[in-house]
């Protein structure tokens, strides 16, 4: 004899149907899907905002960091040329541009010398000078003539200037045979490189005055 002979109800636990939970709460399990899908999406974009951002900053400052490769030279001509002064060029520049920004030679200058002693196509060092003597003028001016500084220059002295030792070119052991120059001294000159005239080992202070006195008629800057 059954409970419902007696009219009672079946005190079992009713059985889960997942079919019909699922259709029951269809909406509020599809908003809760819904919702949790738009937060991992916008989580993913925040963290791959901030690295982007990161990345960015870092290649603008890495950017500015740059050397830059377009510094520019700066250069003076006085002398017997129409227009002397002071002339700024891009780096590579040659004495022929100089002549050229200042108007070229005029009537009063020493054309002989001009051509003797003046190198067009050498290289300018930034801070270099660059004179061009009168014809009245003694030719022991100095001049930045061959490329790369001032020079002395006289008249039949070529061939002893050529026995000069160059401080913006020479290497440390062609510095180490001048007088009074050691290892030490030779590097001191390579590191207060370029000079536009001799007088900056000393300014510079490259040298010492009593080792300046030594060397300062065995070299040039040209």
């Amino acid at each position: 004899m059954s409970t419902e002979d007696f009219g009672l109800e079946d005190p079992s636990p009713a059985k889960f149907n997942l079919e019909e939970f699922l259709n029951r709460y269809k909406l509020v399990l599809s908003i809760f899907l819904g919702g949790l899908i738009l937060i991992g999406i916008g989580i993913f974009y925040w963290k791959n905002g901030n690295s982007f951002s990161s990345s960015k900053v870092e290649i603008l400052e890495n950017a500015n960091q740059l050397p830059n490769t377009k510094t520019k030279l700066v250069v003076e001509i006085a002398g017997a040329v129409e227009k002397p002064g002071v002339y700024t060029f891009d780096q590579g520049a040659r004495v022929d541009e100089v002549l050229i920004a200042s108007g070229g030679l005029t009537a009063q200058a020493n054309r002989e010398w001009f051509e003797k002693t003046i190198n067009r196509a050498a290289k300018l060092i930034d801070g270099q000078k660059i004179y061009i003597p009168k014809i009245d003028e003694q030719t022991n001016v100095l001049s930045a003539s061959s490329g790369g500084g001032d020079q002395t220059v006289s008249s039949g002295d070529t061939a002893e200037n050529q026995n000069l030792v160059n401080i913006n070119e020479a290497s440390a052991s062609e510095l180490d045979k001048l007088p009074g120059i050691g290892p030490v001294y030779a590097q001191s000159i390579i590191d207060h490189r370029p000079y536009s005239t001799v007088e900056e080992l000393l300014t510079k202070g490259a040298l010492k005055k009593n080792v300046y006195e030594k060397v300062k008629d065995k070299v040039v800057t040209y």
